[in-house]
This record gives structure tokens, C-alpha cells and sequence, in this order.
């Protein structure tokens, strides 16, 4: 089989990854797109008093010297200053199967994966003479109203994810392994404690008065845009206004009035 490789998608970019999708002896080749495109360019780093462009090098910590990309390699240190060098083939050796594959291990109610585990959205793309197998696997989880779940390794690292059928496309979402979530009772947190009813029952009502429907179209990245509009004017030399202040704490003994408040105002 050929390794994994970025293959050009007309009008979007490339894929990050090129194999199968593998459940029971069935094998869908497939290729792996990033879903998510950012809503603003990414901001570059500047000197201060010329605006000259800083750019990272690769350095030699020993002698400060520059070092080529082609020169690099990756090392394990077993001890202070000793280093196993690992290739690319060694990375691949250490799980053939899972460089290639996505291995699906079981098929769940998507309502059981905690969104704590939730990650990163791709999308699977069916490659040549694929589309059939790709069609079956996805109108089968579709109509057993499953996901799948599996891992498989991408730039040298396993991954778990998680397979749901949407629409035509087949979305992979990066998920995250049980030990890489942070225990939270190490944290400052306030006791389960009896609340006062008057004021559960006004953020009760609250909640109740903010109810919908999810509806993701509706939600835009006004902080991009509000971004855009300052490049836009600085570019032209006019002078950035702030539109809001800082909010401020609400104070324990305010919690009903500011409660009544809410309740009392034009909700959007």
C-alpha cells in the first residue's frame, strides 16, 4: 500500500491523510480534510519600532547556528545528553495497521460521548471507486443511528476519534483519550450547598425565558469581525473606538435584583 500523502482537492485544500476506513474485514479507502476554516488570518509578529517581521529559525542550542530543515531529525533522550534517533519509518513501524487505517473498535449512541472528549471536525472523502462502500458504511450508521468510534495515527501520534454520518459527508471528530481531561477536585469549587428558593426559582425562570432551539447558523464570530473593522480603519488612519465596558462582578447581595433585572429586559 502507499503511504498516507496530501492530495490536492479542487477549490478547497488538501487532504492531511490518505487511507482507509477499516470495520470488520470491510476496507473504504478514503481521504481526510480539515473542516473547520479560520475566520481571520492569523496575525504576524512585528518589531515594535519598524514593523520588521520576526521570523523563528531552527537553532542549534550548543552553538546558536542556523540549522536546514533537511539536517533535522527526531531523537528520544534516554539519558542527560544521549538520544535514540527515530525515523519516519519508525514511527510508521511502531503501528503499520493504525498509520494507514482507521480502525473502528465499536459503534455508539453519539448521546453517550461526553462533549468533554470532543476535539477537532474533519471530513472523510471516498477515493476512487470507493463511493459504494463509502455510501453503505454511511447509510448503515445512519439508519442503526450509531457513530463509530476507532483510532487510527496521524503525524505520528495515535488518535481517537469518533465516525457520524452527516448528510453525504462521513465527519471524523478528533476526540480526547480519558487521561488527557485534568481532574477538576484539585480546583476552588463551591460545595453543593442549599440555594436560596426565591433565587433559584428567578434563574429557573431566566433559563426558561433564553430556551430554543440550537441553531449554529445563527451564531456568527462577531470578535473576527469586530477585528476586521479595526484593521480596516487603522488602515485608513482613523481613530478605534471601544463599544463596550468591562463587566463587572455581580456582588452576592445583588443577585435578585440583577436576576429581576434579566427577567424584566428584552431578551434577543
Amino acid at each position: 500500500m502507499k503511504e498516507p500523502a496530501a492530495k490536492e482537492q479542487k477549490g478547497t485544500s488538501s487532504s492531511v491523510w490518505s487511507g482507509m476506513i477499516s470495520f470488520g474485514l470491510v476496507n473504504v479507502p478514503v481521504n481526510l480534510y480539515v473542516a473547520v476554516k479560520p475566520e481571520i488570518h492569523e496575525m504576524n509578529y512585528l518589531r515594535k519600532d519598524d514593523l520588521c517581521p520576526i521570523q523563528y529559525k531552527k537553532v542549534c542550542r550548543l552553538t546558536g547556528e542556523e540549522v536546514p530543515f533537511k539536517d533535522i531529525v527526531r531523537g528520544y533522550e534516554y539519558k542527560k545528553g544521549d538520544y535514540v534517533v527515530l525515523s519516519d519509518e519508525d514511527f510508521k513501524r511502531a503501528d503499520v495497521k493504525k498509520t494507514y487505517t482507521i480502525d473502528i473498535e465499536v459503534f455508539v449512541d453519539e448521546k453517550d460521548v461526553d462533549p468533554k472528549y470532543l476535539e477537532k471536525p474533519y471530513y472523510l472523502e471516498p477515493q476512487k471507486k470507493a463511493h459504494k462502500t463509502y455510501a453503505l458504511f454511511r447509510e448503515a450508521m445512519a439508519k442503526a443511528k450509531k457513530v463509530a468510534i476507532g483510532k487510527f495515527v496521524l503525524r505520528d501520534r495515535e488518535h481517537l476519534v469518533m465516525l457520524k454520518p452527516e448528510g453525504n459527508v462521513l465527519v471524523l471528530m478528533m476526540l480526547r483519550f480519558f487521561g488527557a481531561l485534568r481532574d477538576p477536585s484539585n480546583l476552588d469549587l463551591p460545595a453543593k450547598t442549599a440555594i436560596p428558593k426565591n433565587q433559584l426559582e428567578l434563574a429557573l425562570e431566566l433559563i426558561k425565558k433564553f430556551e430554543g432551539a440550537f441553531k449554529p447558523e445563527t451564531f456568527k464570530d462577531t470578535h473576527a469581525a469586530r477585528l476586521r473593522e479595526i484593521i480596516a480603519a487603522k488602515k485608513k488612519g482613523k481613530p478605534v473606538h471601544v463599544r463596550e465596558e468591562v463587566p463587572r462582578e455581580t456582588e452576592v447581595e445583588d443577585i435578585v435584583s440583577k436576576l429581576k433585572e434579566s427577567l424584566s429586559a428584552t431578551v434577543h
